[in-house]
């Protein structure tokens, strides 16, 4: 859908390096153009596939690298000779980073009027928070979702990922399309700004809204929905754990008589969902003793047979092989070039007819002379030159 757009992907570690990928997924040219030493994502432990860090491979598909010191004179040069030549930038600097470094928007239209900037931020562009380190765990501190996770009485707890910063890279790719499409309207670039912060935030949704119309704080709530019962974790005989959450009156009524309970949806205390939330601790009670008597395997036939929103709590690797994951090939085995051995990776979530299969992450420097002769029309004297004085590294210059 992306087809003949470029996108310089100057982002590192997590959130910008995930909406490049996003978008290459979408079918954009991305070129990842990263410092002499790498992403530091390249170095991350503990794990790693053919010298990269499994964490720099899960979020740097479909791209092409190009290594270039942007604070060398030439090398500055030759980044301006890709703006000149490219449809957006995203980065994931500070706001003052972003300036001295050149690709603020101001400096960028001066090279070309149509690029459109998309740039993330972990607090504000201005005062004490313009430089204040902005890490995804401090994020989801300060942006009210640890407060909000983990069970009532107990500590709060983290996301079991990174959602500070993967949702500021979505909320990051979505920007760049909504500028990329002004652009194509206008005929003049636009800049779109994200911040970590802001991002949490607006995550919040429901959460902030029922506290901005009643005054009262949400809580943790373990599985428990605050405004859904039942909505939550129960166990089977087998110790095994599953979800329910016969949302809705004709849902609850069709769920008291797959348990073979159908009493419950007249009792006032279960009738009706208000009264639900209200007495959800002995709801829930009552329902733990009948699961109690069958196997989570025998509860979850049951619901699928009767279509009841339930579910099984799986691990990582189930929820992988789960059979929805391969029918909707969420699970692709790709080549490394460089080693010939083969890697399994996560599927495109993008569904559309002639939506690319991403290529192996590149490795560093891998596509530097091939994209400043393509791109930059450089000859190949220039890109050796440029080579040996330390303004760009390319995979063959040693």
């Amino acid at each position: 859908m992306l087809q003949g757009l470029r996108i310089l992907d100057l982002g590192w570690v997590l959130a910008g390096p995930f909406a490049g990928q996003l978008l290459a997924q979408l079918g954009a040219d991305v070129i990842k153009v990263e410092p002499l030493e790498g992403d530091m994502a390249r170095t991350i432990p503990p794990y790693f596939v053919d010298g990269e860090s499994s964490f720099f491979l899960a979020i740097n598909r479909g791209k092409r690298s190009v290594a270039i010191n942007i604070k060398h004179e030439r090398g500055a040069r030759v980044l301006k000779d890709l703006v000149r030549r490219s449809d957006a930038v995203i980065c994931n600097f500070t706001p003052g980073a972003a300036s001295r470094l050149g690709v603020d928007h101001p400096s960028l239209c001066k090279l070309n009027p149509k690029i459109c900037l998309g740039q993330l931020i972990g607090w504000h562009d201005q005062g004490e928070f313009a430089s204040a380190p902005a890490f995804d765990l401090v994020i989801q501190a300060a942006g009210g979702v640890m407060s909000i996770t983990g069970e009532p009485d107990g500590e709060p707890v983290r996301v079991g990922y990174q959602i500070a910063d993967l949702a500021g890279g979505l909320y990051l790719a979505l920007g760049t399309l909504g500028a990329l499409v002004h652009a194509a309207r206008t005929g003049k670039g636009r800049q779109v700004q994200v911040s970590l912060f802001d991002c949490q935030l607006a995550l919040l949704t429901w959460q902030a809204q029922n506290y901005l119309v009643t005054g009262e704080v949400p809580r943790r709530n373990g599985s428990r929905h605050h405004m859904i019962a039942p909505s939550e974790i129960f166990t089977g005989c087998d110790g095994e754990q599953f979800v329910i959450s016969p949302t809705g009156e004709q849902f609850f009524r069709n769920f008291c008589e797959a348990i073979g309970d159908p009493e419950m949806a007249e009792d006032k205390r279960f009738a009706t969902s208000a009264a639900r939330i209200k007495h959800v601790t002995e709801l829930a009670s009552r329902l733990q003793a009948v699961f109690s008597q069958r196997s989570t395997e025998q509860w979850l036939k049951l619901f699928e047979e009767k279509r009841i929103p339930a579910g099984p709590v799986n691990n990582v690797a189930q929820a992988l092989h789960h059979p929805v994951a391969t029918l909707r090939n969420m699970l692709e085995a790709v080549v490394n070039p460089a080693s010939g051995s083969t890697h399994e990776f996560l599927g495109n979530p993008f569904k559309w007819p002639g939506a690319p299969v991403l290529g192996y992450p590149p490795r560093l420097g891998e596509h530097t002379r091939i994209v400043l002769e393509e791109v930059c029309g450089y000859e190949p004297g220039t890109i050796d030159d440029l080579a040996r004085c330390g303004a760009v590294v390319t995979r063959d210059a040693g």
